[in-house]
């Protein structure tokens, strides 16, 4: 059971990874529409984290790793190739990701409907 978990962890990161690449294409692609399909896909992803794990970690490993991707993507490379312009679109993305990853991974817990008081000697 828990190598399952584990396991679904490591495919959260991955895919936060994948999502994060995607987002770096799109979202200069097809300006003002690219931008919002990229930052709704990282937040889709961790909050489909949070609710398919049933924890906060959920939400904060595809978040992570979406961070370390898109940091890793800004770095220019010797030969002078780099994936995001100077633009506020790539700004946009970079920090609308954020939000959304950290708003994802610190939402409260919301109880199940139908449970009872939180003390049970009343």
């Amino acid at each position: 059971m828990m190598a399952g978990r584990v396991a679904a962890y490591v495919l959260l990161g991955v895919v936060g990874a994948l999502v994060a690449a995607a987002g770096a294409l799109v979202q200069a692609a097809w300006f003002p529409g690219g931008l919002l399909l990229a930052l709704l896909a990282v937040g889709a992803l961790c909050y489909g984290g949070v609710k398919a794990m049933g924890t906060r970690l959920g939400g904060a490993v595809p978040a992570g790793a979406w961070v370390i991707a898109v940091l890793f993507l800004t770095v220019a490379r010797p030969e002078g190739d780099f994936l995001f312009g100077a633009g506020a679109g790539s700004y946009a993305f970079l920090l609308g990701g954020m939000f959304a990853g950290v708003m994802c991974a610190t939402m409260p817990k919301v109880s199940q409907p139908g449970s009872g008081p939180a003390r049970l000697g009343k």
